[in-house]
């Protein structure tokens, strides 16, 4: 999920319809096709929107996200495939646990991360990939402009860049620039969009 914390509703409605996520798709592209089912973790998934491209392409999902409307609106979604292998869950991520998998995806929602708890989701998030497993998301930088926000974790292009060590960088673009959240707010952006492989 993109946005400040809370008013989610105002979110969901702002972002429907919106695409699958750039480093999601990069992923996807890297794993290119394949006769053994997949399956995929989509970590603060919000509605959907990644959820449901990786079940359009026959993959087994587990969504989970802290938000009961997320959750619901997801399972509502008229375009869930018929028969989708989806498991929703309704928890925050930094408390979840899950199975190893063959991708990780967290578009835009690891920095709502409390800095705290951080170290531990990644190292969770890390050990659950399969070999060859990918993780695909966003970090935040350390000149964003919601740095200071409480319970947001922003990390220096080095910090993650070290965060990203032992693992193969597929994607690593890092994106400064002045823009609207889907919310209408004007905000400074400080991303590291990655795509990372467990070699």
């Amino acid at each position: 999920m993109t946005g400040d914390p809370g008013g989610w509703a105002e979110y969901y409605a702002a972002t429907a319809d919106r695409p699958p996520r750039r480093t999601l798709l990069a992923a996807l592209e890297k794993f290119g096709t394949s006769a053994r089912p997949r399956f995929a973790v989509d970590l603060g998934s919000g509605d959907g929107r990644d959820t449901i491209e990786l079940l359009r392409r026959g993959w087994s999902v587990l969504a989970i996200d802290a938000e009961p409307a997320a959750i619901e609106r997801l399972l509502k979604r008229p375009d869930l495939p018929l028969g989708a292998r989806l498991t929703a869950r309704c928890e925050r991520f930094e408390d979840a646990s899950w199975p190893t998998a063959d991708l990780v995806n967290s578009s835009f929602a690891l920095p709502l991360c409390p800095p705290e708890r951080f170290p531990e989701l990644w190292a969770r998030i890390v050990a659950s990939l399969a070999p060859g497993g990918r993780f695909a998301g966003q970090l935040y930088g350390d000149r964003d402009g919601w740095v200071g926000r409480p319970g947001m974790t922003h990390l220096s292009r080095a910090a993650a860049e070290r965060l990203l060590a032992g693992l193969e960088t597929e994607l690593f673009e890092e994106e400064e620039s002045d823009g609207i959240t889907p919310r209408g707010k004007p905000k400074h952006w400080h991303i590291f969009h990655s795509v990372v492989r467990r070699p």
